[in-house]
């Protein structure tokens, strides 16, 4: 941004994939948009860097396009604990294994194509009456875009920060790559006690690594102690990249607009990292808030958004409940490996393409009522 510019249709705090996916839908619809980050390219975080096929679709609709060189298909989620596995397939293609770093560097090159403008190491500092201040500039905006995270300024500066229920207590992520040829076509969570291991194919010779634990000290060696056999294919291969860590958490707002400010991404809720659903949750959303925008009415924003969490919510609600608990997990586990159409129809409701009331019907409740019979 130069000094002649002091005013945008949208303006969005936050230049991380969810603020930037929000100007490229913005911009698709004819809007002047302005993005201010503290940071700049290329912005990197801990995740679990698997994006899943709804989030897939959902960058391809802004026209982002993930080169295959930059990126690895998987087919599905493979569970792995207690002496047990089951795996289960997308029904509607498979989703992608990408570096953080990369994502990002796309993003911000479709942004930067359609026109798109940046503020990079600045900082805003307040909203005001028809804008916002980027340390001492004001900037008139129409709409101010909230997606600068888990722990957002603008949410609390709109009068936004009133959580409807937190589902679970925050935890802990770290990951790291490692330079070896990825084993399997599927997304490995392993399951040990407190924590789960992720591990993503992200390139040709590269793998994500990413533990998970409600302990803030437990990092990614501590986690792989626990799983004897992944830590051996390991134990030969190269880390490319420093350990990085990440809190994550599961929150619901009670709204996500107040007048002409709107959030996206984790700065409007959260749901935990076990989903794997946080990209392209805020991807999806993106896609909902642009026509909002343009209509002038951010009500079905609020609805969409609503709807978009309703089925993570409740699975991740279902796995933090199996992490707490090592014989739920075992039953559990048990269940699902005796039953493999229960995953797969659950799964197929994570990835949108069973609806809420499938979900329990098809999935849930059976998973339950399998459990019980292995109880007797």
């Amino acid at each position: 941004m130069n000094a002649a510019e002091h005013s945008t249709n949208v303006l969005v705090v936050g230049g991380g994939p969810s603020g930037l996916a929000a100007a490229i839908a913005a911009r698709l619809r004819g809007f002047s948009v302005l993005v201010v980050d503290t940071a700049e390219p290329p912005i990197d975080k801990a995740c679990g860097e698997g994006l899943m096929p709804d989030g897939v679709e959902a960058l391809r609709q802004i026209g982002v396009a993930i080169p295959s060189a930059e990126s690895v298909p998987f087919r599905g989620i493979r569970f792995i604990g207690d002496d047990r596995r089951v795996e289960g397939g997308f029904p509607q293609g498979p989703g992608l294994g990408v570096r953080r770093i990369s994502l990002h560097r796309l993003l911000f090159e479709r942004a930067e194509q359609q026109g798109v403008s940046f503020f990079w190491k600045a900082r805003v500092t307040g909203l005001d009456a028809g804008g916002v201040w980027v340390q001492d500039r004001f900037v008139r905006a129409q709409w101010v875009i909230g997606a600068d995270g888990l722990n957002s300024y603008v949410r609390r500066w709109a009068g936004l920060d009133r959580f409807r229920f937190h589902l679970e207590p925050q935890r802990f992520g770290f990951r790291r790559h490692f330079r070896i040829a990825p084993w399997t076509d599927f997304v490995e969570v392993y399951w040990g006690p407190g924590c789960q291991v992720y591990v993503t194919p992200v390139g040709p010779e590269e793998v994500g690594v990413a533990a998970i634990s409600s302990r803030p000290q437990f990092r990614l060696e501590k986690a792989l102690s626990l799983f004897p056999d992944l830590a051996a294919r390991l134990q030969d291969a190269a880390p490319v990249t420093s350990e990085r860590g990440a809190a994550t958490a599961s929150r619901t707002l009670k709204r996500v607009y107040r007048g002409r400010v709107v959030l996206i991404g984790d700065a409007s809720g959260t749901v935990d990292a076990v989903s794997g659903e946080g990209l392209g949750l805020a991807f999806r959303q993106a896609l909902a808030l642009a026509p909002a925008l343009e209509s002038g009415d951010l009500s079905p924003y609020q609805s969409t958004h609503r709807s978009l969490t309703r089925v993570p919510l409740r699975l991740t609600s279902l796995m933090l409940l199996l992490d707490r608990s090592s014989w739920l997990r075992r039953r559990a586990l048990r269940a699902l490996a005796s039953n493999p159409h229960l995953f797969q129809r659950m799964l197929a409701a994570h990835v949108g393409a069973v609806s809420a009331p499938g979900l329990m019907r098809d999935g849930i409740s059976p998973l339950v009522l399998q459990m019980l019979k292995g109880a007797n």
